[in-house]
């Protein structure tokens, strides 16, 4: 059995994390018994090990300073925009809002509103990775998930988003 840090919450569904350190991370429900926590574990084993191997081969990039960031929040904010606006004509969708942020564990998120969050730190990857994350979000106003109609979406507007994915800072 690999060695873990089990994090309890008021969350639904079990999540694993691997940090820059290499240290697993489970998140599990309060109550959730722990030999199916395991379980949950033993069957990711492979995308674990997939992961570790990425984990060790990228040495994290510096902690960006306040000037750093500043610039990349002003990047975002001119760059950003527009991507939005040229991919939701493509895709016929219509996003409710658009927030920069400094997340550092998320490039994006969408809202079950339609409202897009985008990180700033985003602007530190290649211009296609970021075209993946804003079609990425974009998707999630026609699929709130990521099960294999969300996936068929993004690989009709995008089919190199694997390639793409690659290239994310």
């Amino acid at each position: 059995m690999r060695t873990y840090e089990l994090i309890r919450s008021r969350r639904k569904t079990l999540a694993l994390e691997l940090t820059q350190d290499g240290r697993l991370l489970v998140r599990a429900p309060l109550k959730l018994a722990k030999r199916e926590i395991e379980r949950f574990i033993d069957a990711h084993e492979d995308w674990i090990c997939r992961n570790l191997e990425k984990v060790r081969s990228c040495p994290p990039l510096p902690e960006p300073d306040s000037q750093e960031t500043d610039a990349l929040k002003a990047q975002a904010r001119a760059v950003l925009p527009d991507k939005v606006a040229y991919w939701s004509g493509v895709m016929g969708v219509q996003p409710s809002g658009l927030k920069i942020t400094t997340a550092k564990k998320r490039y994006g998120s969408c809202s079950s509103r339609h409202s897009l969050c985008f990180s700033c730190y985003l602007m530190r990857s290649p211009e296609a990775a970021v075209d993946l994350v804003v079609v990425h979000e974009l998707c999630h106003i026609r699929e709130m998930n990521h099960g294999p109609r969300f996936y068929a979406l993004l690989e009709h507007y995008l089919p190199d988003w694997r390639e793409r994915k690659k290239m994310l800072v």
